[in-house]
C-alpha cells in the first residue's frame, strides 16, 4: 500500500472513531491545551486581526464590504456544490450550481448577487458537515492556532475543503493576499458580538458551546435530534 492510501486508511479509521458529545458536555480532554492557544489567539486577534478589521469596517464603504463578501461567497461555492451532491441533497446541489454560474457571469465574477432575485439563496456546506452527515460524530473539541475552534471531524473537513478552495490552486502570493482580506472581511462580521464575549465568566467555554451548537444545527440542517443522556425519562 502507497503511502498515500495508508494515509488515508488511516484517516477514514480515526474518523470512524470519533464519537459524538451533546455541546453542552463536550469531548474535551485536551481543554488545559486548548485554552493556552485560546489564549493565544485572542492576544493574536486584539493586537493584530481585530484593530485591521475595525479598520477596514470603518474606511470600506457597505457596498465594497458587500461585493468583498459576494465575491468570497461566489468564489467557494464550488465547494458547496460538491457538498451538496455527497449529502445526497441534488436539488440543492442543482440550484447552488445555478447560483455559481448565474452570479460568475452576470454577477461579474460574484461581486453581485444577481442569483437571490430570482429566488436561488446561498447555502453553506463544507467536508466536516458531509461526514457529520454520514454519520461521523465530532470527536474532540479543539482549539487551533490562529484558525480557531474546530473539532476531529472538522479538522479532517478543513483537509478536503482545501481541495475545493480556488485560492489553493494560484500564485501564493496572491493566495496569501485573498485568504488575508476573506479574513479580515470575516473578523469584521463577527465585531458586533465582542461585547456578548467580553460579558462571559468564561469566554472559552461560551465559544466552545456556541461552535458545537452551530456545527450540529449545521450538520442537520437547523433540525438537530433531541440529545439523550442515557436517562429513562420514566425515571
Amino acid at each position: 500500500m502507497s503511502g498515500r492510501l495508508l494515509r488515508a486508511a488511516l484517516a477514514v479509521t480515526l474518523l470512524a472513531g470519533c464519537a459524538h458529545a451533546p455541546a453542552d458536555d463536550p469531548a474535551d480532554p485536551l481543554e488545559p491545551v486548548n485554552r493556552g492557544i485560546f489564549v493565544f489567539n485572542t492576544v493574536l486577534d486584539k493586537g493584530l486581526v481585530k484593530p485591521l478589521a475595525k479598520g477596514y469596517d470603518w474606511v470600506a464603504p457597505d457596498f465594497v464590504r458587500i461585493g468583498i463578501s459576494n465575491f468570497f461567497s461566489n468564489l467557494f461555492s464550488p465547494g458547496t456544490i460538491l457538498n451538496d451532491f455527497l449529502q445526497g441533497k441534488g436539488r440543492q446541489g442543482a440550484e447552488d450550481s445555478a447560483r455559481f454560474i448565474l452570479n460568475t457571469i452576470l454577477g461579474v465574477g460574484g461581486l453581485f448577487d444577481v442569483a437571490q432575485h430570482v429566488d436561488l439563496l446561498a447555502h453553506d456546506e463544507d467536508f466536516g458537515q458531509t461526514f457529520g452527515y454520514w454519520g461521523v460524530g465530532e470527536g474532540w473539541y479543539l482549539m487551533i492556532p490562529v484558525l480557531g475552534p474546530s473539532s476531529n471531524r472538522d479538522l479532517f473537513g478543513r483537509v478536503g475543503d482545501t481541495f475545493t478552495n480556488p485560492l489553493s490552486y494560484v500564485d501564493e502570493a496572491v493566495a496569501l493576499a485573498g485568504n488575508g482580506i476573506y479574513a479580515v472581511e470575516r473578523r469584521a462580521q463577527l465585531l458586533g458580538a465582542d461585547a456578548l464575549i467580553e460579558q462571559q465568566l468564561d469566554a472559552y467555554i461560551f465559544i466552545r458551546s456556541v461552535y458545537l451548537q452551530s456545527r450540529q444545527n449545521a450538520v442537520y440542517d437547523g433540525s438537530p435530534p433531541k440529545e439523550d443522556y442515557g436517562f429513562d425519562e420514566d425515571e
